[in-house]
């Protein structure tokens, strides 16, 4: 076994090149459109900036203020510091190491570096240098450590801006469902307003005695419920701007609104671009190509253990037993040496850490494919789910026109003693829902962009520009 490798680092060196297998990124299947997809299109909502399909200045200061302040931010940054250090720490290894020491005694029968007793005599000795250590990395495996380190802070910044763009996300969805809590608390108000419209006509009928107190209780009974639902979206809205101002890096308060739930225009049909450019952009999955790429190099490098390792060292100094001659040149001292060490019996040892780096190394291709698959899937979701939330937004927006009518009929009638109470508070009953389900899906379709947005991987600068 050992042969083979010493056989193997041979002919790699003889052509330049460091131990290991080379890297082969894993085959993923790509298709050539996405589920939900008619064809395949050469722009893409990621190359978009995303504020600008909103219009919306105060969404864009709100992810800003996130990206500048929010702890999630500033953790995934530091993240990405100390795997840039650890990457530096690693690329030293291939340059020489130069140093300087020196030595200072004074002492009475002491050796002092000479193999008698200085005769009873009290003596002194000085003895500075400069010294200077490399390995010629012959095999490369200081070469595969440094790219195992570097392929590590790489997936360490993919980490970055996956968290970044799940911030983004997360920022504008809690934004919009505050415009759609605003909608619905503003639906609950209207609907307290009109039931208790429809009890002071009933009131007014009951005195006249063409109404029955069964009609006055159940206008009462609509307008408690829907007033009972007042503070209940006070309370949701105030959580939501507590958790949105975390997000921020804020102490829990309110949170500024730009436009209105419903000025906000859900973008018709956006591209998602080419499924193979999906590969070079969404960040988890260079995240786990880089972690692929890495645990290759380990393989490399942990076949470089099996063979020599070379070492040069060099020494300049002085020694004397006086500080001003220490630097003469009768005093000078210097040393140039090589070294060699390599394995001779280490059994199981150092076959186990290959086995374990080759496994390693198949683990983490199985995880790219795996990361990619639910790439492909997720931006597939995407585009359904928006395809069909626009189709549900224009059917609850008839059935919400319909209701509204039928309301007017309903009051007209009653009051025209042609309709029963039952009558008009049906109407007015499926009408609020059916408000407040069309505000929910206007808001879901919204969030489905940004989440479009997010499955394809986002545009490379995240950071959105000031708002003009």
């Amino acid at each position: 076994m050992r042969l083979r490798f010493i056989l193997l680092a041979g002919n790699l060196v003889l052509a330049g090149c460091a131990v290991g297998p080379t890297y082969h990124r894993p085959a993923t299947g790509t298709p050539e459109t996405y589920r939900g997809q008619s064809a395949p299109e050469s722009a893409t909502l990621a190359d978009t900036a995303w504020w600008d399909l909103y219009h919306d200045p105060a969404l864009t200061t709100l992810v800003r203020e996130s990206f500048d302040h929010g702890f999630d931010a500033r953790i995934a940054a530091q993240r990405v510091e100390s795997a840039r250090a650890m990457a530096m720490e690693a690329h030293g290894q291939l340059f020489p190491a130069v140093g300087y020491g020196g030595d200072a005694f004074r002492g009475r029968n002491s050796f002092l570096g000479n193999p008698y007793p200085a005769g009873g005599a009290t003596s002194d000795f000085f003895a500075p240098f400069l010294s200077a250590a490399w390995e010629p990395d012959i095999w490369g495996r200081l070469r595969r450590l440094d790219e195992v380190a570097r392929n590590q802070y790489l997936a360490t910044e993919e980490a970055r801006r996956g968290v970044l763009l799940s911030l983004l996300a997360e920022v504008a969805s809690d934004y919009f469902q505050l415009l759609e809590l605003d909608d619905e608390l503003a639906i609950a108000r209207q609907a307290t307003a009109s039931f208790g419209d429809s009890l002071k006509l009933f009131n007014q009928r009951l005195a006249g005695g063409v109404a029955s107190r069964l009609e006055t209780s159940s206008a009462a009974a609509a307008e408690a419920a829907e007033a009972a639902q007042v503070p209940r979206l006070e309370r949701e809205i105030a959580l939501t701007e507590n958790e949105l101002s975390v997000l921020l890096g804020h102490g829990p308060g309110p949170v500024a609104r730009g436009a209105a739930l419903s000025d906000h225009e859900a973008a018709p049909n956006p591209p998602a671009g080419i499924p193979s450019a999906l590969l070079e952009r969404r960040p988890d999955v260079r995240q786990a190509e880089f972690a692929a790429k890495s645990t290759n190099a380990q393989i490399g490098a942990t076949i470089g253990s099996f063979l020599p390792r070379f070492g040069l060292s060099a020494m300049f100094g002085g020694a004397s037993t006086t500080l001003q001659n220490v630097l003469a040149s009768r005093n000078g001292a210097w040393s140039v040496g090589a070294q060699v060490s390599g394995p001779i019996f280490e059994p199981y040892t150092l076959r186990g850490e290959y086995l374990q780096a080759k496994a390693s190394g198949e683990l983490a291709k199985l995880q790219y494919e795996q990361t990619a698959l639910n790439a492909f899937a997720d931006v597939s979701n995407a585009l359904v789910t928006r395809q069909k939330l626009g189709e549900v937004r224009v059917q609850q927006q008839r059935a919400v026109s319909a209701y509204q009518d039928a309301v007017k009929v309903a009051l007209q009638r009653y009051k025209a003693g042609e309709a029963s109470y039952y009558e008009l508070l049906q109407v007015q009953q499926e009408l609020y829902p059916a408000e407040v389900l069309l505000a929910q899906t206007q808001r879901d379709e919204l969030i489905s962009i940004v989440q479009l947005y997010k499955a394809l991987g986002g545009g490379w600068d995240l950071a959105p520009a000031a708002p003009k």
